[in-house]
């Protein structure tokens, strides 16, 4: 007996892949083992912040062609297209980001306001090979509130509109007092339910940076929801998570496998 026929047998969800991990700056060799263990589990891969834009570029691109190995798209965190908007080298950037293979670039006003038009971000992007996905919500100014989700829920349709793939929703490295994060960690389902309303599920990610974000979203959504911002080395116990493996995961009936039938 093989793991997935005996997986199938006790009644776990098959899945398509709904995480997409990131690499904060690991040595090719980890990045390809990760991708040879769980590709098949991997919605995506984002090379995190702009680690990559300093390492040596011949590891990076080491990176790159290990995800087209592996069928998992290779993405370019968000952080550096906003410094190359605000500099005035944003097509130096793109033809940067194409150059090396990634698949898809982030864009997002995280910490630079630079007025970036949907339009021309996304037609720019795709001359050079590139699918876009717009992160919604700044990175200092804190917890959301129904004005600002008012306001992301319009610039979120705009970038799809556009043509952008897919919003994620920022939570940044500790989904603490910031997003749909309090300060303590809870997660406020109120503002989180406006976005799955008006986004459909394959279209938004949430960015789950710890193990409480990645709980406590799977609790409320369900096995289909997105998540991003997962570090590699966690994917694996978040993916036993969705599928009901996890003791906690376990007691709920949302996530709990199916019961045979005899």
């Amino acid at each position: 007996m093989h793991t997935q026929e005996y997986l199938d047998k006790i009644g776990v969800r098959d899945l398509p892949p709904r995480t997409a991990p990131f690499d904060p700056g690991y040595d090719p060799q980890t990045v390809y083992q990760h991708l040879q263990q769980s590709s098949h589990l991997m919605s995506g891969l984002k090379l995190s912040m702009a680690c990559w834009q300093i390492a040596n570029e011949n590891a990076t691109r080491e990176k790159i062609d290990a995800c087209k190995k592996f069928g998992v798209k290779a993405q370019a965190g968000g952080g550096p297209l906003e410094v190359a908007a605000a500099q005035g080298c944003i097509d130096e950037y793109l033809e940067l980001c194409g150059g090396l293979g990634f698949d898809r670039i982030e864009a997002g006003e995280g910490f630079i306001r630079n007025n970036l038009n949907p339009y021309d971000i996304v037609t720019r992007a795709q001359h050079h090979g590139l699918e876009v996905q717009f992160e919604l919500g700044e990175k200092h100014t804190g917890e959301f509130d129904d004005a600002v989700v008012d306001e992301l829920i319009q610039q979120g349709t705009e970038w799809l509109e556009a043509g952008a793939r897919q919003v994620v929703i920022e939570a940044r490295e500790s989904a603490s007092g910031v997003g749909l994060f309090s300060m303590d960690g809870e997660l406020n389902t109120a503002l989180a339910d406006r976005f799955s309303a008006s986004f459909d599920v394959d279209q938004v990610v949430y960015e789950a940076p710890v193990k409480s974000s990645q709980f406590l979203l799977l609790d409320h959504f369900g096995p289909d929801v997105a998540l991003g911002n997962i570090r590699l080395e966690e994917l694996l116990r978040v993916e036993i998570y969705r599928r009901g493996l996890h003791s906690d995961a376990f007691a709920r009936d949302n996530l709990r496998p199916f019961k045979r039938q005899d």
